[in-house]
């Protein structure tokens, strides 16, 4: 009796230590059974949610995934699920098991476990890529985009075994340095308790301080160095203009060479009034196109006074319509719009953008959030100052457009809705990241029984969402004075990634998919943060129309917004063929 219940206390302990895979009675029958167990120590709980995870991690997210990408993001949530199956497994022997009279069961069912849980494992997530292979063709399909095979995607589970083996040993490295840690503590006579505590202390420590500020502060460094010295280059293609109406010719204050690699584009790609005289038919005026890049000055101040100063000597506050472009991360500046507005207004306007930062907008975003909507500020605000001096009669209609990380940049400038009306003609705000401020007040207080993926507000009024440029008059009532627009994907993980993914379930993934979002997609906890993470990094690599990649969607915003006089639905459709055939000519920009 006594023999039975020490082999028992035996077996719970090592269940407890998660080392249930090394049972010492296995060695002697069989020896290299055990060895790769013993040296794997896997835990056969961690085993099991590791599998639950990753084939959580196969249903569809936002947008189509190759292998490699489900590869990685397998991996890592497979890793999670490693963790929490071990946490799971210790507290149920710790706190249900040690007490249960039929555990341990017999050795030979310990041994079919053993055996049962990574075949059940393998075999789910075979069952399940099989099934993931089929849904990705089918988001694919509903974005006119090419589809995966069956065959290739079955790589995935390899990639993912790697990334999650290469982070469980990182995470069991971590275990063995506290341990040492806790033992050289106990050796000089601190209380076993307290010396563990300080190991696990000490090494969290460490890894905060090797994440913080080595990995994140090194990289951000790092890449800054890199894209700054990437600033210094020029696009293929892009020339110097010469035309007086552009930043960075021979009259202007902003020497082409300061400009950086985004403002010499913007600058050197625009419409002249030739160019859209052919188009409209009509006589044109040359546009205007104000830039100042970092290099240009050495503070966000004298880089404002010098925006104006530009802006004046352009004659950009004769013009009917001046437009604020509160740039991407880059200082990016999406041509398609920026031609979309020459062609409608027909060279009558006067566009202005800066740069603020050297990095992308997706690094901008993780690492400087503020720095973009600080810069929109200063500049609408120096614009807005400058624009009331300009006699009434005689001020341009203003307005403010903004993609990307640029409506965050945008949204900076007002603190309220009632801001907006009270300083700018319209705004066209697209692809607005989950994380702006303005964005989610007003989709938090939508109207009762509106999605979340296409909010009304106040009966939009003044404020309209839409996925559909066609339904860019829904509802159909008045829209005042000025018009506020946001256009955003049902598909775009910019504008659905937050880390509240996590573990709260978004109302996106409670009702009703958007028009390009497979029905099959679901939320689970930890799983769906990652997955919509890695749709970040292909958020454009989709077709027109899908994902943050808005083509000439833009353009029906933009006359929206402004609601040029005399405008047709025929005018639309030639300038919509016209930014078609540019954006053919000039290439792919991003």
């Amino acid at each position: 009796m006594a023999s039975t219940q020490v082999d028992r206390l035996a077996l719970i302990e090592a269940r407890q230590g998660q080392v249930i895979a090394v049972v010492t009675d296995f060695g002697d029958r069989h020896p290299l059974t055990a060895r790769v167990w013993g040296w794997l120590s896997l835990d056969f709980t961690g085993i099991a949610f590791a599998a639950l995870f990753f084939c959580w991690s196969l249903s569809p997210s936002l947008l189509p995934r190759d292998w490699l990408f489900q590869g990685i993001i397998g991996g890592l949530n497979a890793a999670i699920g490693y963790g929490v199956g071990c946490v799971v497994g210790w507290v149920v022997a710790r706190f249900v098991l040690s007490r249960a009279l039929w555990w341990p069961p017999p050795i030979p069912v310990l041994r079919a476990i053993k055996v049962a849980v990574p075949v059940a494992a393998i075999v789910a997530s075979v069952v399940a890529l099989v099934l993931a292979a089929i849904q990705q063709r089918q988001l694919a399909a509903l974005m006119d985009a090419e589809g995966t095979t069956t065959s290739g995607y079955l790589r995935t589970l390899a990639l993912a075994l790697a990334v999650s083996g290469l982070l469980v040993s990182a995470w069991r490295g971590l275990r063995d340095i506290g341990r040492w840690i806790a033992r050289q503590l106990i050796r000089r006579h601190l209380p076993a308790g307290l010396a563990r505590t300080l190991g696990v202390l000490v090494v969290v420590l460490m890894t905060f301080m090797l994440i913080d500020g080595v990995l994140i502060r090194g990289s951000y460094a790092i890449v800054n160095s890199a894209f700054s010295i990437q600033d210094g280059e020029t696009r293929a293609g892009a020339i110097q203009p010469t035309r007086p109406e552009k930043s960075g010719s021979p009259e202007s204050l902003a020497p082409w060479d300061t400009l950086g690699f985004e403002g010499r584009n913007f600058v050197s790609r625009g419409l002249d009034a030739a160019e859209l005289e052919a188009i409209n038919g009509t006589p044109a005026k040359e546009p205007i196109r104000v830039y100042v890049g970092l290099g240009t000055a050495d503070t966000a101040e004298t880089r404002a006074d010098l925006v104006i100063d530009e802006l004046e000597r352009t004659g950009a506050f004769e013009r009917k319509v001046l437009v604020i472009i509160p740039t991407t991360g880059t200082g990016w500046v999406n041509p398609t719009a920026a031609q979309a507005m020459e062609l409608v207004h027909n060279g009558d306007v006067a566009m202005v953008a800066w740069q603020y930062s050297f990095l992308p907008s997706w690094i901008s975003f993780l690492a400087d959030r503020d720095k973009a909507a600080e810069a929109g500020r200063i500049l609408v605000d120096r614009i807005h100052e400058r624009w009331l001096a300009q006699p009434p009669a005689r001020r341009p209609e203003l307005y403010v457009y903004g993609e990307s990380l640029g409506t965050q940049s945008g949204e900076g400038a007002f603190d309220t809705l009632a801001d907006i009306r009270e300083t700018v003609n319209g705004v066209l705000w697209v692809g607005p990241p989950n994380a702006n401020r303005l964005w989610r007040q007003l989709v938090d207080r939508r109207d009762p029984g509106t999605p979340e993926v296409q909010p009304v507000y106040a009966d939009g009024l003044v404020v309209r969402f839409t996925d559909d440029v066609a339904d860019i008059g829904d509802p159909p009532s008045p829209w005042l004075d000025p018009r506020v627009l946001y256009i955003q994907h049902a598909s775009d993980p910019v504008v659905w990634w937050s880390t509240d993914l996590l573990f709260n379930r978004p109302d996106w993934l409670s009702e009703p998919p958007g028009p390009d979002r497979l029905p099959q997609m679901r939320w689970f906890p930890i799983v769906t943060f990652w997955q919509v993470s890695a749709d970040l990094m292909n958020a454009a690599g989709v077709p027109d129309g899908h994902g943050h990649n808005y083509g000439t969607e833009v353009l029906d915003g933009w006359i929206a917004v402004t609601q040029p006089e005399g405008w047709t639905t025929a005018d639309t459709a030639r300038v919509r063929l016209a930014l078609e055939a540019l954006a053919d000519s000039q290439g792919p920009e991003k």
